[in-house]
């Protein structure tokens, strides 16, 4: 357990501590913490509904709708199921071949501002002392990475995020707006093991099989816990005007973790901490 003493000034007028009591994990929010466990336990995800105060829900939003011009997209972007290169030596129609067509913006780390509550609230040493005890994985740490270590995802009309299963263990992450329709979250729980991949299920689901999907409910303020390193996940396209803003935050079981110059050309389009000069150029040529 980190040794750090929970403050909840740091996030007082941001999280709603009368039901949520996150500085107090090992007292008052004990029940909270073994609710939490016992969801991951069950099904690999928990909900916390309501986690944030309707007004900062409202003011991450409109900071995110402020950002969101920045936001870096890949065109006519394909991936595979495991976050990695097409394995040739497989069938086409195997699941580590078979390539997905996938849309998400990202506004990286160093484009937040610095006085912004989501980024606040990331930062506090309450929230990582509530997260090792809900989650269960010993001591926890911020990412290092200045670009992916809290990142806010951005998907507009047609956009959607394919399946796929995550390189990481948990991951942290707050809605902050949805959509008008779409832009669902839906996983198939605990679909492989350690020991068994299950080609043969994956594959069924990316021919369009429904077997076994969980849609995982949420609303703007809501923050959600999820294992999905074995349990294969998606976000249906998005319809309508509105997009849909959704934070992720970075933590790592272990110090310095920083995202592969891969997966950050892939996400951000570039590679390290964005410079001002080339900051003012970029936008004068209407971004990366």
């Amino acid at each position: 357990m980190t040794a750090v003493a929970a403050r909840p000034n740091d996030f007082a007028d941001l999280v709603d501590l009368a039901r949520y009591p996150i500085h107090e994990p090992h007292g008052a929010g004990r029940a909270l913490v073994e609710e939490c466990r016992r969801q991951l336990g069950d099904t690999g995800a928990c909900n916390l509904d309501g986690f944030l105060l309707p007004a900062s829900v409202a003011a991450m939003a409109a900071e995110a709708r402020g950002l969101e011009h920045l936001a870096h997209r890949t065109p006519n972007s394909r991936g595979t199921a495991y976050l990695d290169a097409p394995d040739e030596s497989v069938a086409e129609d195997h699941p580590r071949r078979r390539l997905q067509p996938t849309s998400v913006g990202a506004i990286a780390y160093d484009l937040i501002p610095a006085a912004s509550p989501l980024r606040r609230l990331y930062e506090s040493p309450a929230l990582i002392a509530f997260l090792e005890a809900a989650l269960g994985k010993g001591r926890l740490y911020r990412y290092a990475d200045p670009l992916g270590a809290l990142n806010i995802a951005v998907m507009t009309q047609g956009e959607s995020l394919l399946w796929h299963f995550d390189q990481t263990d948990f991951v942290v992450s707050i809605l902050l707006q949805e959509c008008e329709r779409g832009g669902d979250f839906e996983y198939v729980p605990n679909i492989r093991t350690p020991d068994e991949e299950n080609y043969l299920r994956v594959k069924r689901l990316l021919d369009g099989g429904r077997s076994g999907i969980v849609r995982l409910d949420a609303r703007p303020g809501t923050l959600a816990l999820f294992q999905g390193r074995y349990s294969i996940h998606r976000v249906t396209p998005v319809e309508g005007r509105t997009p849909r803003y959704i934070a992720l935050l970075g933590y790592d079981t272990k110090p310095g973790t920083m995202s592969s110059d891969r997966l950050k050309q892939r996400r951000y389009g570039r590679t390290g901490p964005r410079v001002a000069g080339a900051a003012a150029a970029a936008e004068d040529r209407g971004g990366y």
